[in-house]
């Protein structure tokens, strides 16, 4: 069991943004039909949480990034306490 998780851990950290969304909105879509067993319904949860989770980071990481290209490389950010 602990190879299917690391395995699935590794699977989502090499998915791209765009495909996290993506099944984000099906896992809504389909809790929100309400039709799934109560444990079907907790494991699709689940998933979705993870998914958040890194969603949130990857753009938590572009937002760095972002912020790195527009800073003005002659200022040093800790002379801005001054």
């Amino acid at each position: 069991m602990a190879n299917h998780l690391q395995s699935t851990e590794t699977i989502e950290q090499e998915l791209s943004f765009e495909v996290i969304l993506g099944r984000l909105q099906a896992i809504v879509d389909t809790l929100e039909k309400g039709d799934l067993p109560l444990e079907k319904s907790l494991t699709m949860f689940e998933e979705g949480v993870r998914l958040s989770r890194l969603g949130t980071a990857r753009l938590d990481d572009a937002e760095r990034r972002i912020d790195w290209l527009l800073s003005d490389p002659n200022t040093d950010d800790q002379s801005e306490t001054a």
